[in-house]
C-alpha cells in the first residue's frame, strides 16, 4: 500500500485458486474502502461473466470454462447497504486469440491476478434504481 494526499493505493496480488470477486470484496471490507477504482491483469482457469438483459432485468451468464488471459479488468468499489460493492467488467483472451467480455460475476485465478486499487477522493454509494433493478452509484446521497 502507498498513500498520497490521504488517498491510498493498494496492490492486491492473488494466487492460484483464489476467487477474485470474493477476495476483492473481503479486501475492501477489511481496509474500509468506500470508494475506489481498480484495474487488473493476470489469468484465470475459469470464470463467469454476465450480460445485462434489459428485458429480463437480470444478468445472463457467460461461462468461460478454459484457461484465459485477463486482458483487461476495470471497475470500481462503492458501498451498498453499508458493505463494499464491487462492479467490474473483464475481457478474457483465449488460446486462439478470441475474447469474451462482460460483467465480472466470478473468476478463479490461475496463476495470478494483479489488481491495483486506488481510492477516490469521494465516498461512492450505491442505491437501487427501481426502473433498472440494479444498485447504481448515486452521487446525490449524503455522507
Amino acid at each position: 500500500m502507498s498513500e498520497s494526499g490521504g488517498l491510498r493505493t493498494f496492490a492486491v496480488i492473488m494466487d492460484k485458486g483464489d476467487e477474485a470477486v470474493e477476495r476483492l470484496n473481503h479486501f475492501a471490507a477489511r481496509e474500509e474502502v468506500s470508494g475506489a477504482g481498480l484495474t487488473a491483469v493476470g489469468a484465470c482457469r475459469e470464470a463467469t461473466l454476465g450480460y445485462f438483459d434489459r428485458q429480463a432485468g437480470d444478468y445472463l451468464d457467460i461461462p468461460v470454462g478454459e484457461q484465459s488471459e485477463v486482458l483487461s479488468l476495470v471497475g470500481d468499489i462503492a458501498t451498498h447497504e453499508g458493505r463494499p460493492a464491487l462492479h467490474a467488467h473483464a475481457v478474457l483472451g483465449h488460446r486462439d486469440g478470441s475474447t469474451t467480455g462482460g460483467h465480472l460475476k466470478r473468476l478463479t485465478v490461475w496463476p495470478t491476478l494483479e489488481v491495483l486499487v486506488t481510492e477516490t477522493p469521494t465516498r461512492l454509494r450505491k442505491k437501487v434504481d427501481p426502473e433498472v433493478g440494479l444498485a447504481l452509484i448515486d452521487l446525490d446521497q449524503g455522507p
